[in-house]
């Protein structure tokens, strides 16, 4: 998380109200009417619910308290603008007080369809609406209290379950397959390429399993592991995670599905 970016947020005035440029609200604009078509029939119920929920602007960047206010009410949680990219101490201290980050800044229009860190799209819009939703934010938070208690060598392990769920979890449904991970909420090529390609792996999640995948941010998904519903994230909170966590280690990673990445010269 504490890598280099190109992105600096904007700061809030004392009635907690950032001042978005006509740009930066067109963009959004032209973001979320993107996003919303495309997730119909494709994005779980719980987290449609929550767009209605939070019924936040269709045609300007939401303000964080308006966000708050209806995360409150539903299950206890806020927002928390913070600087760009945070490290891991910051993020799960945050969580573990029922406080999601929020980077207030929005992609340029060079990074469009897509960018690596996270922004104000990416949160707001991947991530806000399922925390209306008593499993989410549950086991959100329980993540949050796991990680600010663990070491480093065992935060890396936990970053890998926090990716395969809360970022590019897929659940099954009656209706079929469906997306509640925010990473994919907020893509439209990994929409289609989560649900639809015929490249990827979709596997029943087994908390070992995600434990011991490796991961790339800069690619889609080669592996996608499935809830069997929505409530097996109580489930999942409810398991002693960290004991998994020292059978991955004992156990050692699966070989990787992806190429590595190359590094750039120097």
């Amino acid at each position: 998380m504490s890598k280099q970016t190109q992105y600096v947020s904007k700061s809030i005035n004392d009635k907690g109200y950032i001042e978005w440029t006509a740009e930066e609200n067109q963009r959004w604009a032209r973001l979320y009417e993107r996003q919303i078509n495309l997730l119909q029939g494709r994005a779980c119920e719980q987290y449609m619910r929550g767009i209605e929920l939070l019924n936040m602007p269709k045609d300007q960047i939401p303000q964080l308290p308006d966000i708050d206010k209806v995360l409150m009410e539903a299950t206890g949680w806020q927002t928390a603008a913070v600087p760009a990219l945070i490290n891991f101490t910051e993020f799960f201290t945050l969580l573990a007080n029922k406080r999601f980050p929020v980077a207030t800044f929005i992609r340029s229009e060079e990074e469009f369809d897509y960018l690596q860190e996270p922004d104000v799209f990416h949160e707001i819009f991947g991530h806000c609406p399922l925390l209306t939703n008593p499993a989410f934010a549950h086991f959100t938070h329980v993540y949050g209290q796991l990680g600010l208690a663990a070491n480093k060598e065992d935060r890396a392990f936990l970053a890998r379950l926090y990716w395969f769920t809360v970022e590019f979890g897929l659940v099954q449904t009656e209706q079929g397959l469906r997306i509640y991970g925010g990473g994919i909420l907020s893509s439209p090529g990994e929409t289609l390429y989560a649900l639809e390609s015929e490249k990827p792996q979709r596997k029943p999640l087994k908390a070992l399993d995600v434990l011991r995948t490796p991961y790339r941010i800069d690619i889609m998904q080669p592996i996608y592991f499935i809830l069997d519903s929505f409530d097996g994230l109580f489930e999942l909170s409810q398991l002693d995670i960290m004991s998994l966590v020292e059978q991955a280690k004992s156990l050692g990673l699966f070989e990787p599905q992806f190429e590595p990445k190359l590094k750039q010269a120097s």
